[in-house]
């Protein structure tokens, strides 16, 4: 610790160091290092980059200096690549990473980068390179000529790296992360799940959308990748899986596998795997594959919902017998070649492997491994997260906000970047680093609340789409109908358990609650009519509110309909006949939308409920059920009215009114989608 403190206390100044070899530099080159070294501290010559025959690099190593450290939190050293090539090409990067490779992780910034370029585009190329690939590190750009502007103007250098470094959102990255520079926790998950293939065993991996399944897969499948693994990703989302049968998905596998690991081993053609032969095919392929790179086969089933029962998109595996014999067949080959093969399943909701018979015959995945959940950050992965990527935009958090964030969502790594990238994009017209604390902390947090819907949907929307007793559960708990809960959840034992293993709810001795608060706002908000548990205040207080947000529309449909009908004249003599003598007297003079504007004129319920009866051929396209049926709702509505108040309303009563309005609510969505 003395040490570290020691080393943070030393200067940094312009410079260059004694042993900083030049002699593979061209003259330009050497004239350029020497005006990087008059801003930043030239530590390591560097050396040559060899991609390929005719692609090769060179690079050097700087420090920042003092300034740097203080305006961009840079403190490690920096690789800075020169090319010579007059079109910038994005195999660029591999000669980043090759550098990096060469030198110690703990010395060498792998976030950000210094590239010199004969391109004299280079900065319109580099930017059009982040649209396509988020994911890239921050690449700063020069061209070889303009570092020479360096001499005239002091501030040429800080100004272009301020420009590629703070200006760029890193946090809002939605997509499945590709890349180590950006991916924070799991490591755990990570070696525990390689450990366990590495040793002959299949697991499974399961977790809400945005838990970041698909990034921790990518990781998984790098990981293997470096030690020389055979390994290769399915996504069962894509239709060259799930519209395939299950003897041609085996084929895919195998194609894939070649494919992805430039394999020679041979592979018949798909027609040759047959429903008789597929499973002899798939074990031989596996056997020539693991003789000829002395390796294991390493296979990941991504998004598996989408072959397997039920959920699957595709009949024949929704509903026939493909999920049965794709897995019979990859189990018995697994069996066969010993621990030369492992896959890893990766999906929402462990189900799959929970459901004992596959109508008559035994599920080929039931207990075939323990489920493994994606759980959310703790508070060190999340302060990891938000402090290096921060960091690096030149954004610092207080200590306290990394608690704070943690508990408030729950871990979920989605949702804390969504809200940190809200505070970022703030600050990007400030002067940078910046300390955030905890007013703009609670500005951030409120702004998303707001318009979180869309995100949450996104991630639970799975479960009310595909598995309606983990949502059930969920609304229930939202609406405090806690009996029911406990009576449900009792008789629902695996589908509690999926739902603490997502992490959504939390368990207090007998007691459950959601650990991510915000999603049961929003359960509550879109479901708020659905709570059972009732006393008469909520009762009235749902009726009045549902009732009164009911008329206002009906109000506008009927005046609408009638006016494209019949014209204003006509449809007003409609409506002013239903009104009865003394409020057709009153109102004669009014204009239709007089009429039916709350401030002007008397409507009632019952008149809108008569007008539709009468005019029921203006508005039989409108509503779904018969007139008889739609003016039996109408009827049930009106009666349970803020001005006629009973002492008590039943539950039958509620129960019925609650039927009656949602016909209505419904037909009414649907006029104004």
């Amino acid at each position: 610790m003395k040490m570290e403190k020691m080393a943070e206390s030393i200067n940094v100044y312009p410079g260059k160091h004694t042993s900083v070899r030049e002699d593979h530099f061209s003259h330009q080159e050497r004239d350029i290092i020497n005006v990087l070294s008059k801003e930043f501290y030239v530590t390591n010559g560097g050396g040559i980059i060899t991609l390929t025959s005719n692609s090769k690099y060179k690079y050097i190593l700087l420090r920042p200096t003092d300034i740097y450290i203080e305006m961009f939190n840079l403190d490690r050293e920096v690789i800075v690549l020169f090319s010579d090539y007059t079109n910038f090409q994005s195999r660029t990067l591999d000669a980043f990473e090759q550098a990096a490779k060469q030198l110690s992780s703990l010395r060498v910034d792998k976030t950000c980068y210094i590239l010199i370029s004969k391109d004299l585009n280079i900065e319109e190329n580099i930017s059009e390179l982040i649209k396509k690939e988020p994911e890239t590190a921050n690449i700063v750009p020069f061209t070889y000529d303009e570092t020479q502007k360096a001499n005239s103007d002091g501030y040429f250098f800080r100004n272009r790296v301020q420009k590629y470094l703070y200006n760029r959102d890193l946090f809002s990255f939605e997509a499945p992360l590709k890349s180590d520079w950006l991916f924070f926790g799991r490591n755990e998950i990570i070696l525990s799940t390689i450990n366990r293939m590495k040793g002959g065993n299949n697991s499974g991996i399961f977790g809400l959308r945005k838990t970041g399944k698909t990034s921790l897969i990518n990781a998984i499948s790098r990981n293997l990748q470096k030690n020389g693994e055979i390994v290769t990703t399915i996504d069962c989302q894509s239709p060259s899986v799930n519209k395939r049968k299950w003897n041609e998905a085996i084929y895919y596998v195998c194609k894939k596998t070649k494919d992805d690991n430039y394999l020679q081993s041979y592979l018949p053609e798909e027609i040759e795997f047959t429903e008789k032969n597929s499973a002899d095919i798939l074990a031989k392929f596996v056997r020539d594959v693991n003789n000829e790179r002395g390796k294991k086969l390493f296979l990941i089933f991504d998004e598996i919902e989408n072959i397997s029962r039920i959920t699957s998109p595709t009949e024949h595996w929704s509903k026939g017998s493909d999920f049965l014999y794709f897995w019979q067949t990859m189990r018995t080959v697994f069996q066969t070649v010993g621990i030369n093969l492992a896959y890893l399943i990766v999906g929402t909701n462990p189900s799959c492997i929970e459901t004992p018979r596959i109508d008559s015959s035994d599920n080929p995945l039931f207990n075939h491994f323990t489920p493994t959940y994606l759980p959310g950050f703790d508070i060190r992965s999340t302060r990891d997260m938000i402090r290096r990527i921060g960091k690096r935009m030149g954004v610092n958090f207080e200590e306290a906000i990394y608690t704070n964030i943690n508990e408030e969502y729950g871990g979920h790594p989605f949702l804390i970047r969504q809200v940190c990238s809200i505070i970022a994009r703030r600050t990007f017209s400030q002067k940078k680093p910046i300390s955030i604390g905890k007013i703009s902390y609670r500005d951030a947090v409120k702004d998303f609340g707001e318009n979180s819907f869309n995100y949450l949907e996104m991630i639970i929307g799975v479960l009310k789409e595909h598995y309606s007793e983990e949502y059930e559960l969920l609304i229930t708990l939202a609406n405090e109908d806690n009996e029911i809960f406990k009576e449900n959840s009792s008789k629902k034992q695996n589908s509690l358990a999926h739902l603490l293993g997502y992490g959504i709810l939390g368990k207090d001795n007998d007691s459950y609650y959601f650990i991510i608060d915000s999603m049961r706002r929003y359960l509550l908000e879109i479901n708020k009519y659905r709570k059972v548990e009732t006393n008469i205040e909520q009762r009235w207080a749902e009726i009045s509110e549902r009732r009164n947000a009911v008329e206002k529309k009906l109000r506008t449909i009927i005046k609408t309909t009638l006016k494209s009908m019949y014209g204003e004249q006509l449809a007003k003599d409609a409506v002013l006949d239903i009104l009865g003598k003394q409020r057709k007297h009153e109102y004669i003079s009014k204009s239709i939308n007089e009429i039916f504007d709350p401030n002007l004129s008397t409507i009632y319920f019952e008149d809108l409920r008569k007008i539709i009866s009468k005019e029921w051929g203006s508005f039989e396209n409108i509503f779904e059920t018969s007139k008889k049926e739609t003016f039996e709702s109408l009827g049930f509505i009106n009666k349970y009215r803020s001005d006629a108040h009973a002492k008590d309303i039943t539950p039958d009563e509620f129960t019925i009114f609650r039927l009656s309005i949602e016909k209505i609510e419904n037909d009414i969505a649907r006029y104004f989608s």
